[in-house]
C-alpha cells in the first residue's frame, strides 16, 4: 500500500561519516536528490510560463495556498519547502526496500550515520531496489518494494531550495494533496533518531489533524465529497489490513507451535486477508487501487504499514490533551522524542515491545 504522505529521509548519508562500505549507495542518494532538486523551479516560474499546462497552474496555485495554511494555521515550519515544482516523469520519488524474518512483523533495519536506524531503504532507481529486495530473499528474508510519492530532508536542504512538489502527487485529490504536505513538513518539527513508528505516526497525526481542517475551512463541496470517497476506501483497508496484523502477530506468538501447523496457520490468514480484500474491492465498484499491495503483501509489507498507524491514536490524544493548540503539541512531542524510546511508547499508550 504506497501510502500518501510516507517519508523517506535521505539524510545526505553521502557524508560517508563512520566509513564508505556503503559507498555506493550513499552515492545514488546523494546523486538523485541532487537530480530531483535540478528538476525543479519555483512555483512562480510554473505559473508564469505559457507552456505550463492551465491543470497543472490550477494544481500548482492550490499547493502554494495550502502551503500557506500550513504555515499560518498549523504553524508548521515557513520555509522554502513546497515552493518549487518539479516534473521527474517517473511515478514515483523513490522506492522503498522494507524486509523482515518469515515469522514476524519486526522490519529489519538500516543504519546511517546522520538519520540514525530505520525500517526501510530507498533508491531513486526501481531496478535497484528490486535487486535489493532479492538479495534480502536469499537471505531468508519476506521482502517488499513500494513507490513512494515524496520524501523529506528535514529541513537540511531548505538552504537550497528544500524539498519540492513533485509530479508524483500533484494530482491527488485536494485533501491528500494537503495532507502529503502537511506530513512532510512535520518531520522537519520532530524527528527521533531511531525510531521509524514514533516518526511516521507523529507526521500521520499532523498530516490527519491539518488535513481535516482544511477540508473544513477551505474545500468545495465537490472537493470534500471526492475525499470523503477517498478516505473511506483508505479506511476500510487501513481497517482490514490492521487486523490482519493482529492475526499474523498472533500466530507467531503462539508458543511451541510446530513449524509447518504455523506455516499453515500463516497461509489462512493470508488467503482471509485477500477475500476479504476481494470483497472490499467489489463493493468499491472495482477501485483496483490497492491490488499491487495486495499482490506482494508479506510481512514486512505489514511490517511497514503499521509504522504509519500504530501511535496515531496516541499522539491524536496528546493533542486533545494540549487543547488542540498546534505549538503546544509540538513542544509536547518534542519532549517525548527525548525520552527513551520504551518511554516514549508507553506514554503514547503503546507498548514499548512494537518494532
Amino acid at each position: 500500500m504506497a501510502l500518501a504522505g510516507v517519508a523517506v529521509v535521505v539524510g545526505l548519508a553521502a557524508l560517508c561519516l563512520g566509513g564508505c562500505a556503503n559507498l555506493g549507495y550513499y552515492w545514488q542518494s546523494a546523486s538523485g536528490h541532487l537530480a530531483l532538486m535540478n528538476a525543479s523551479r519555483p512555483v512562480n516560474e510554473w505559473l508564469a510560463d505559457t507552456a505550463t499546462p492551465d491543470t497543472l497552474k490550477a494544481r500548482l496555485a492550490l499547493s502554494q495556498r495550502i502551503r500557506d495554511f500550513a504555515a499560518t494555521e498549523l504553524h508548521l515550519p515557513d520555509n522554502p519547502s513546497y515552493r518549487r515544482y518539479a516534473d521527474l516523469k517517473r511515478r514515483a520519488a523513490v522506492w522503498n526496500v522494507v524486509a523482515a524474518p518469515p515469522y514476524s512483523l519486526t522490519l529489519h533495519t538500516w543504519c546511517f550515520p546522520v538519520t540514525g536506524c530505520v525500517g526501510y531503504r530507498g533508491y531513486f532507481k526501481e531496478a535497484d531496489a528490486r535487486a535489493e529486495a532479492a538479495r534480502l530473499s536469499a537471505l531468508g528474508l519476506e521482502a517488499s518494494v513500494y513507490g513512494v510519492p515524496a520524501y523529506s530532508t528535514l529541513g537540511w536542504m531548505n538552504w537550497a531550495g528544500g524539498d519540492p512538489l513533485l509530479n508524483t502527487f500533484m494530482h491527488y485529490p485536494e485533501g491528500e494533496l494537503a495532507r502529503l504536505i502537511f506530513h512532510e513538513l512535520a518531520h522537519q518539527v520532530v524527528y527521533a533518531k531511531d525510531d521509524t513508528m514514533f516518526n511516521e505516526s507523529f507526521a500521520t497525526a499532523v498530516e490527519r489533524l491539518g488535513g481535516a481542517r482544511w477540508l473544513a475551512a477551505h474545500a468545495s463541496d465537490a472537493a470534500r465529497a471526492e475525499y470523503a470517497a477517498f478516505d473511506a476506501r483508505r479506511g476500510q483497508f487501513r481497517a482490514l489490513a490492521l487486523a490482519t496484523r493482529q492475526q499474523l502477530a498472533a500466530v507467531y506468538a503462539a508458543p511451541a507451535t510446530p513449524p509447518a501447523q504455523r506455516a499453515a496457520q500463516k497461509d489462512a490468514v493470508m488467503q482471509d486477508f485477500r477475500a476479504r480484500h476481494a470483497q472490499l474491492k467489489a463493493g468499491w465498484g472495482g477501485f483496483a487501487g490497492y491490488d499491487p499491495w495486495v499482490a506482494q503483501a508479506n510481512n514486512a509489507s505489514f511490517g511497514a504499514q503499521a509504522a504509519y498507524d500504530e501511535l496515531v491514536p496516541g499522539f491524536e490524544a496528546l493533542f486533545a490533551r494540549e487543547q488542540r493548540d498546534w505549538l503546544r503539541f509540538y513542544d509536547a512531542v518534542q519532549r517525548l522524542a527525548a525520552l527513551p524510546r520504551d518511554e516514549r511508547r508507553r506514554a503514547l499508550g503503546a507498548s514499548p515491545s512494537n518494532p
